[in-house]
């Protein structure tokens, strides 16, 4: 069963690669399981797997979506991941390319849950398979950086799960609602659930999914444990787990529209959406690390995820794009400032200058990515922020404007920092370090793909992203 599949090999996998000391053995174990995960994500595509387990494992348009998203990107990074271990020793060791695979493994049963229980393991378990690769410096920041992600990322989980009981509840309340939390009964269902318990469902699990995908207030972990991670447990972060937990808020807002509580929900996503932006905005002004940076960069993307799902209409189409278009772009840019602090060692801006000469291919990618997470033409977040924005115009311009306003200004900070770092004077001493095949393929894969993107959707792509919008409420452009 290709679905069963898709879990059972990463953690088979990650026991693997644990029971080898060498680490050359730890590595094909990660780039051989990542390459066959990525086949079965890919069969997915061709012959779509029927439901298991009583309906709680499935894979709809969404869920397919977000599965594909998170094994492009993880393939990436377990190639990544071989030349980064050959200049860097992680902490964790033998257990480092295992919370890697478990990783996997746990948001890979997020995408295919059907069942919101199931759900919520599925991301507790990628907050408990990521905690252990972020104390990479050994220093009381590093440790600071863990202690506010399982803090923060914990009351967020229990809020989460708080909002499950009460989304079951919701379901009880009612008659004739079907099985407990399976989505396919609480969709057809919808009309029959408790409106007052499904409001106080959607809230809760609103906060608790989304202090995962970091909306302000919510987002306080993510500059200090962006900062502080090893450059590609970073970019898995940015990309694939925010993935999955816009998985989370996207269930539950499939079930509130579909149970006519929309006026209630659209709102407060709209306003969280509004409230990141302007947060992001705020802070990216005043960064000196480009990590951090890249963590309020994250911030505003997510705002706009949440802005786009509360629209509703063509944005919903938009909103998924965006999730999968940033995606790329962050873990591009992540990989990109890897390979930098590898190189110099430092992740500061003001001691870093003239990465065109001293690392070409890096401080291209580097400014490639600029461009591309900041929604520039002709990258792919460029075709989906538009597609949020124009359809914000149709009813409510006035959110057109703050976004637009709030997204520029993001764009000078990044952009001020980024070309300083990109085209600034090299120190007369600086050398110029060889840049391996290992780490910047997978980013120059990651810069093609997200320039493709801009220019041309495939049609399974296209017609799976309108299934996913009518799923949350939406339609196609």
């Amino acid at each position: 069963m290709i679905l069963l599949a898709l879990i059972l090999l990463p953690a088979l996998g990650a026991l693997g690669a644990y029971a080898h000391r060498a680490a050359a053995y730890r590595t094909v174990w990660l780039v051989t399981t990542a390459t066959l995960h990525l086949g079965l994500a890919a069969t997915c595509w061709i012959s779509r797997p029927a439901s298991a387990f009583n309906d709680w494992v499935g894979l709809d348009a969404l869920g397919l979506v977000m599965l594909s998203l998170v094994s492009v990107l993880f393939f990436v990074l377990a190639t990544y991941t071989v030349g980064y271990l050959r200049t860097e020793n992680p902490r964790g060791g033998r257990a480092f390319v295992s919370c890697l695979l478990a990783f996997l493994a746990s948001a890979s049963l997020v995408a295919v849950s059907q069942h919101a229980g199931l759900l919520w393991v599925g991301m507790e378990s990628t907050t408990l398979a990521v905690a252990p690769l972020i104390f990479h410096k050994h220093d009381r920041r590093s440790l600071e950086a863990v202690w506010k992600y399982l803090v923060i990322s914990s009351v967020g989980i229990a809020l989460a799960l708080l909002g499950t009981f009460f989304l079951a509840t919701a379901q009880s309340s009612g008659s004739g609602t079907g099985r407990p939390l399976v989505l396919n009964d609480l969709m057809t269902n919808a009309h029959r659930l408790d409106a007052d318990w499904l409001k106080a469902a959607f809230i809760f699990l609103l906060v608790g999914f989304g202090t995962k995908m970091g909306l302000a207030p919510m987002h306080t972990w993510k500059p200090d444990t962006y900062g502080e991670a090893p450059s590609p447990v970073a970019a898995l972060m940015a990309s694939a787990l925010t993935a999955c937990a816009f998985l989370g808020v996207a269930r539950v807002t499939q079930v509130a529209f579909a149970a006519g509580i929309g006026g209630f929900a659209r709102p407060l996503l709209v306003g969280f959406g509004l409230l990141s932006l302007g947060v992001a905005a705020a802070f990216v002004v005043s960064q000196r690390d480009v990590k951090r940076l890249l963590a309020y960069s994250s911030v505003e993307h997510m705002g706009l995820v949440a802005l786009g799902l509360g629209l509703g209409g063509v944005a919903s189409y938009g909103t998924v794009l965006h999730v999968v278009t940033t995606g790329l772009a962050n873990a591009l840019l992540f990989l990109a400032v890897g390979n930098v602090v590898v190189a110099l060692g430092t992740s500061t801006h003001s001691e870093v200058r003239g990465l065109l000469t001293s690392l070409p291919i890096s401080g291209g990618l580097l400014l490639l990515g600029l461009f591309a997470v900041t929604g520039s033409p002709p990258f792919g977040p460029f075709l989906s922020t538009f597609t949020i924005l124009s359809a914000a115009t149709e009813g409510h311009p006035w959110i057109t404007a703050i976004a637009v306003l709030l997204l520029a200004i993001v764009f000078a900070g990044m952009a001020r920092m980024v070309l300083e770092m990109v085209y600034g004077e090299v120190g007369p001493s600086r050398r110029k370090p060889r840049e391996s095949l290992w780490l910047v393929g997978g980013p120059l894969g990651l810069a093609a793909a997200v320039l493709a993107l801009g220019l041309y959707l495939p049609g399974a792509l296209r017609q799976a992203l309108g299934e996913a919008a009518v799923l949350l409420g939406g339609r196609t452009p």
